[in-house]
């Protein structure tokens, strides 16, 4: 497994899978202390919370979220360029990517139905379309954002926003590359998905705030044993601010 590193200028941006950006507002109100938990319609196929697996062996820990090894798994830590904080982690795949970023999120209610619409309407408003299909993790998102090429052809490129809620957090996914148009190039990484591990905490967290991401403790990955050895981490490809 690799480790590579990029750059964010600001917490509510999205990986570049077509320049695709998402204005994510912090909300005013707290967790809501006393609620019934929502109840998490994750089944047993995950992704998990911590409370549901026996022990963390053998994850990449990477603070709020627990990452199974895979061979030829690459991971690029995302950091705020201002504050030089993790605030997500891209998954590349052969020659897919999918970025995850975990949030705070009520006791009382899930966040996807909401943030699915707030997708539509800023895609929207960049002249692109979206289309919402079910899929496997439910309602999914299918988002084209005309897109430049280097020889001044216009065309789109597509990106495929997935979303988990679970007990008081909310997890997100962006597909990229033939990931985001192709389910078989997708497998690899869905798989991947189900195998996270969210860590809320404890701490009351007002929702939409992003969970804690890091480095792995002095670098240790547990991996396959024909896994690729961990490199050090390298500065990443620059990464969209969300306006």
């Amino acid at each position: 497994m690799v480790f590579g590193r990029g750059r964010k200028a600001k917490q509510e941006q999205l990986t570049d899978p077509g320049d695709t950006r998402e204005a994510v507002a912090d909300a005013s109100a707290g967790d809501s202390a006393g609620t019934a938990p929502v109840a998490p319609v994750r089944g047993a196929t995950g992704p998990f919370d911590v409370s549901e697996i026996e022990d963390q062996d053998g994850y990449v820990d990477l603070g709020a979220l627990l990452i199974a090894p895979a061979e030829g798994l690459q991971l690029r830590l995302e950091v705020e360029e201002a504050t030089q904080r993790v605030v997500a982690v891209t998954m590349d795949l052969n020659g897919s990517s999918l970025q995850l970023q975990a949030f705070a999120a009520p006791r009382s209610e899930g966040l996807w139905d909401e943030i699915r619409e707030q997708i539509g309407q800023s895609v929207g408003s960049q002249g692109g379309q979206v289309e919402e299909v079910q899929g496997g993790f439910g309602p999914e998102l299918l988002a084209k954002l005309p897109a430049s090429g280097a020889d001044g052809s216009h065309g789109y490129r597509v990106a495929r926003f997935i979303g988990v809620d679970g007990p008081r957090w909310f997890l997100r996914g962006v597909f990229g590359g033939e990931a985001a148009v192709d389910r078989d190039a997708a497998a690899g990484l869905e798989e991947l998905f189900r195998q996270l591990v969210v860590v809320r905490g404890e701490s009351p967290m007002p929702p939409r705030d992003l969970l804690q991401l890091r480095l792995p403790k002095d670098n240790a990955v547990p991996a396959p044993q024909s896994a690729p050895d961990l490199e050090q981490p390298e500065r990443g490809p620059e990464i969209t601010q969300i306006g």
